[in-house]
């Protein structure tokens, strides 16, 4: 492996190796995936509960560790560095215009509105109560697309949220 990223000229076992962990490592992510069958079996209640707990949040982490103790350091940089790059190269950009910056203040605050009120005036929104599920569904995705949709300095002001140092630094208005 040279600098992080596997060659040709690489060894069949570092291969292998990156393989198998990151078989690993996608098993344990969907892990949770069987807690449904589990539920689904004729086990006492209490072991249904200890393995759905742990299918929840014990295998996921304990398969990620071995997948990295797998993969190797230098295996584990090169998938971290792949997943990095390609949010670098896809995710939401630095600088964007101020109507898309409009939209997506839109679309960042409605769901935080609606599930702010929902809950004390379901006689405003009609069928809430039946059709609860999917109206949250679609308010989730649209809170997250928003994310995308600000950019990324939008990130930088939610990341100085949670610095205690930080300031707002508002930019002069322009005379056109």
């Amino acid at each position: 492996m040279t600098g992080g990223i596997i060659t040709e000229t690489e060894p069949s076992q570092t291969r292998w190796r990156l393989h198998l962990g990151l078989s690993v490592f996608v098993i344990g992510f969907l892990s949770p995936l069987l807690i449904p069958l589990v539920t689904a079996t004729e086990l006492p209640a209490k072991w249904k509960a200890v393995i759905s707990g742990f299918l929840a949040v014990g295998i996921p982490e304990l398969f990620s560790i071995a997948a990295i103790a797998i993969m190797g350091k230098s295996g584990f940089n090169y998938i971290k560095d792949r997943f990095f790059g390609f949010l670098k190269k896809y995710g939401p950009a630095d600088r964007v215009s101020r109507t898309r910056y409009r939209i997506g203040l839109v679309m960042f605050g409605l769901p935080i509105l609606f599930g702010w009120l929902a809950p004390y005036v379901p006689i405003i929104i009609p069928s809430y109560d039946l059709q609860g599920l999917i109206g949250n569904l679609i308010g989730d995705v649209m809170f997250i697309s928003s994310l995308f949709v600000l950019g990324g300095d939008f990130w930088d002001k939610v990341r100085a949220l949670f610095i205690h140092g930080a300031t707002a630094n508002f930019p002069e208005p322009s005379s056109t």
